[in-house]
């Protein structure tokens, strides 16, 4: 069964990148999300491939993670397109602020570009043929957006809504916004909608929307409950995410790396109240048992693709 019309192309990528939404119209094509720097010429190399000849006219960001914002500055120098972001994070992205974008936090890059255009919850775009309904979706990213197209009953939610949960709540962890609450107020806001078809920054598009909503509200739930249950979390998603760009640390420098990155002190701070040492042993143990990572000898190897 098909779920989207032809000219909603979604480019799934694995880890590190988010996937790809290639709308097109005519002879001209917009794209949503831009994947991560490490992976930007394979992800010119795939926008090429499925625009077969078309002109890339805008790409647009759901919000300001590297993994959706990484490839920006090589698709717009490439195909000369216009980049819309979401208006909250102007002011971030145009002073190049790597602390309010998350990457000196986090340890991960981004290459820096230039936007053109800002989008605000409210506005009405065209893509691909289709009017979108941009939305706000606070929690994982507070200044994010969705787009939902009421016709076809599409949603494009970014990291606001996967098939088996949501993005990391940054902002809960590092204590700068009620990140939990704007995510439950979101996950309410999407769930009043009427939705055929999510199409996820990560993973396959999905129709099984109930069902997510039921996750992820649930996975929700579980960290309201425990706010250590999502640092450790965090924790682990970050860390792999790092290691799978890196594909290894000796397990000698790890608890020094943990402590030089702010979103591990921050969070070892607020929650967990150890030595770095203890960190990183807990952080080891528990991703091998996940199969996440793998000993070598005396270093951590990444058991993913990147």
């Amino acid at each position: 069964m098909r779920l989207l019309p032809p000219q909603i192309q979604v480019l799934e990528r694995g880890w590190l990148s988010s996937n790809n939404v290639l709308l097109l119209e005519g002879e001209q094509a917009s794209l949503i999300d831009s994947g991560y720097v490490a992976h930007a010429e394979q992800t010119v190399a795939l926008v090429r491939h499925a625009l077969a000849g078309r002109r890339l006219a805008r790409l647009i960001n759901t919000h300001s993670h590297s993994d959706h914002i990484g490839g920006n500055a090589a698709v717009s120098q490439t195909f000369g397109c216009r980049i819309a972001i979401p208006a909250g994070i102007a002011p971030a992205v145009a002073e190049w602020d790597e602390a309010a974008l998350l990457l000196e936090s986090t340890a991960q890059s981004a290459a820096r570009f230039a936007h053109d255009d800002e989008i605000v919850a409210g506005d009405e775009i065209e893509l691909g043929g289709l009017n979108w309904q941009a939305l706000a979706a606070p929690g994982h990213d507070m200044h994010a957006l969705v787009f939902y197209n009421p016709s076809r009953r599409i949603l494009i939610s970014g990291d606001a809504l996967w098939r088996n949960g949501f993005g990391v709540i940054f902002s809960e962890l590092m204590g700068t916004a009620p990140g939990l609450r704007a995510t439950r107020e979101t996950l309410e806001a999407l769930s009043r909608l009427s939705i055929d078809v999510v199409i996820p920054g990560h993973g396959a598009p999905f129709a099984e929307v109930d069902e997510a909503l039921q996750q992820a509200f649930a996975r929700l739930a579980a960290f309201e409950a425990d706010g250590g249950r999502l640092a450790r979390h965090a924790v682990k998603v970050v860390f792999t995410f790092w290691l799978l760009e890196r594909r290894s640390i000796a397990a000698a420098d790890l608890p020094a790396f943990l402590a030089g990155v702010s979103l591990y002190r921050d969070v070892n701070a607020r929650y967990f109240r150890q030595s770095f040492d203890d960190l990183a042993d807990w952080l080891i143990r528990d991703l091998e048992r996940a199969g996440a990572v793998r000993r070598e000898r005396d270093r951590i190897v990444a058991a993913g693709d990147a």
